[in-house]
């Protein structure tokens, strides 16, 4: 018996390392992985503590971290036509993120640019917004899974430098606007929170996750959407994540904790048009405006997570204005919101996917709460996974304190899983360091 089991034990070994069975099962290894190591260590228990809490008022330097996308060549008005009670977009290519380890961007995106037109695959996608590791001796998927996020802008930035189509994301998104969206046929890729159900104690735990939004019912007070990763256990696979349901609140909620941000991918002869729905939205500046009052209003009335969020997005509003006195004081009140949630109801991830803080606390010398809140960040990864913006955040405040070599080795780092970088490049440029 024990010579059998060990036969079978070799054979599945063997076939494992078979490509088609590689690429099949290596995801649910890693995610097998990865849950008994957070069993082990509760990212929950891992939490940032300011060391400063009155921010330091300083004029904002130069920075070649990403930018808003400003396009004012327009001057929109919004419609008040009124809307059908019900539509659901026609023509929609269902693309799903399975066998790849948080590929949500890529995924969504695909949908989105295929349903302009765009004949390429998710994989196109990933290589350029999520290429991970420079390591030749893998396969490009298997790069892929040491970069744990891919931000709005960069999937904005891939359809505008790599595809004849347009792109533009917006912060402060209302259900208003995203109908008015679907409904003159700009489907909209929203970034969300979820909640998912993990083992081995079914515990909820909160996660980001973009939403290709292509249908609203009235009727029923429900959005419909392409969900790229949860399968519906009551259909048949090949439609599970089609056409999903989501009432008006709960979509609300979930979109809360990215201050409402959406991504419209269009064709550039219909410019005009979208910036005829988009109303106000067309100009960036007053989109955050509107997000920024939107968190000063629900910070004052929300509590518990949803409350961080607020504060959260109040936070990201004031930076992207580049108050960010008023930014790192609004971190500062939601951290303090965060720490004081029941451990297993902490959003661990919420620094996986938006940097923020980072900006806010180094634009007012905040140097080493910004090498704190990294080392945080860090904590909460596992298995050789790297948020390159966070290691690029470290290395600039590590710089700022004096500490050239391991900023330098951040920054190279940061480089090295996500070949390039161009924050990184264009900083190491300007400190005379080789890539």
């Amino acid at each position: 018996m024990l010579l059998i089991l060990l036969t079978l034990l070799l054979i599945l070994l063997a076939l494992s390392f078979v490509p088609k069975i590689h690429t099949a099962i290596a995801w649910r290894v890693e995610d097998l992985q990865t849950q008994i190591y957070y069993f082990f260590n509760p990212p929950g228990e891992v939490v940032f503590i300011p060391a400063q809490q009155t921010p330091v008022t300083v004029t904002p330097r130069a920075t070649s971290s990403p930018t808003l996308l400003t396009t004012a060549q327009f001057t929109p008005s919004l419609t008040t036509t009124p809307l059908p009670q019900t539509i659901v977009l026609d023509g929609i290519t269902f693309v799903d993120q399975m066998h790849r380890w948080n590929y949500c961007g890529p995924a969504n995106l695909t949908m989105a640019l295929n349903y302009v037109g765009w004949v390429g695959t998710r994989d196109e996608v990933g290589a350029a917004i999520k290429p991970g590791i420079d390591d030749p001796s893998l396969t490009a998927i298997q790069r892929s899974q040491t970069d744990v996020n891919v931000m709005p802008y960069e999937m904005v930035d891939f359809v505008n430098d790599n595809t004849p189509y347009r792109a533009l994301y917006r912060y402060g998104g209302t259900v208003d606007l995203l109908k008015r969206l679907i409904a003159a046929g700009f489907p909209a890729v929203a970034e969300k929170g979820i909640y998912q159900t993990l083992p081995p104690e079914n515990t909820m735990q909160w996660a980001g996750h973009y939403a290709f939004t292509t249908g609203y019912d009235d009727g029923s007070q429900e959005f419909i959407y392409q969900d790229s990763y949860t399968p519906d256990v009551n259909i048949p696979y090949e439609k599970q994540g089609m056409n999903v349901r989501i009432g008006y609140n709960e979509y609300l909620q979930g979109w809360r904790a990215f201050n409402f941000v959406f991504i419209v991918v269009y064709q550039p002869d219909r410019e005009a048009e979208l910036y005829q729905v988009l109303g106000d939205w067309g100009n960036d500046s007053w989109a955050v405006q509107e997000a920024l009052e939107t968190s000063e209003q629900e910070s004052t009335t929300l509590t518990g997570i949803e409350g961080f969020f607020a504060w959260f997005n109040k936070g990201t509003s004031y930076g992207l204005i580049t108050d960010y006195g008023q930014g790192a004081l609004a971190y500062d009140q939601a951290f303090s919101l965060y720490n004081a949630l029941p451990e297993n109801d902490r959003p661990y991830r919420v620094m996986w996917y938006q940097t923020g803080p980072y900006k806010a606390y180094y634009y007012t010398s905040r140097y080493q709460d910004v090498i704190s809140l990294a080392d945080v960040t860090e904590a909460t990864l596992y298995n050789h996974r790297i948020l390159e913006e966070t290691l690029y955040w470290r290395a600039m405040a590590e710089y700022a304190l004096g500490n050239s070599e391991q900023a330098y080795a951040d920054m190279l780092k940061s480089l090295h899983y996500h070949p390039g970088f161009q924050p990184a490049l264009e900083i190491l440029t300007q400190w005379g360091v080789s890539p």
